[in-house]
């Protein structure tokens, strides 16, 4: 099973809005069909309905995000299952496209496109994957940027469970951020200890 690639459409997803930027790019039926690849067939069933399906889908993954990074795995993980519940998979055997040397089919499990519509078989390939994941490699490694404002959704694939940010761009800004901050204190610092020796200087009493 590809389980990186099947959690990475939650993540996809998710990161279509950024709330503390009042930013929303799954605004049509063409950023819908831009979530599944160009090649996918459940992005052809697409329709200006599956904008407002995907984005009340969109939200409860934010939410088993949230309660991850907040550190209730419990709360992650019933939200999770609510989602697995209202959006079952359809697991395959595939391989026709993955050959070995000799030329025989590699198999490997299948996730399989939803019948009904785009939104339910977007979502139950999105909450199966994150499910694998959250279950081989534990719910603290879902996690939402800590670059404010951005709060982009992650998957912590590190080897020590250290990552903090959804990209480099993001730990560059926050790095130079607490930098400066960091900076700004110390001046400050500087400047009261001047100060505080300067008022003692000025009330010392004379050598007359």
């Amino acid at each position: 099973m590809e389980l990186a690639y099947y959690s990475d459409y939650a993540v996809r997803l998710v990161n279509t809005e950024e709330p503390a930027r009042n930013k929303d790019s799954l605004t049509s039926v063409e950023a819908v069909r831009e979530l599944f690849g160009a090649a996918s067939q459940m992005a052809r069933r697409a329709t200006d309905a599956d904008v407002t399906r995907f984005r009340s889908v969109r939200a409860r993954l934010r939410g088993v995000f949230t309660a991850a990074d907040e550190g209730d795995h419990t709360g992650a993980v019933d939200l999770l299952n609510s989602l697995l519940l209202e959006f079952p998979v359809s697991p395959q055997i595939s391989g026709h496209d993955h050959l070995d040397e000799e030329g025989r089919p590699r198999w490997h499990m299948h996730l399989a496109d939803h019948p009904s519509n785009a939104t339910a078989g977007y979502a139950a390939i999105a909450a199966m994957g994150l499910a694998f994941h959250l279950t081989e490699f534990g719910a603290d490694r879902l996690g939402l940027c800590q670059a404010a404002p951005c709060r982009n959704a992650y998957l912590d694939t590190s080897t020590n469970r250290s990552r903090r940010y959804c990209s480099d761009r993001c730990a560059t800004r926050a790095n130079v951020a607490a930098y400066r901050a960091r900076k700004r204190l110390e001046a400050e610092a500087e400047r009261t200890g001047l100060t505080a020796e300067s008022s003692q200087e000025a009330t010392a009493p004379g050598d007359r």
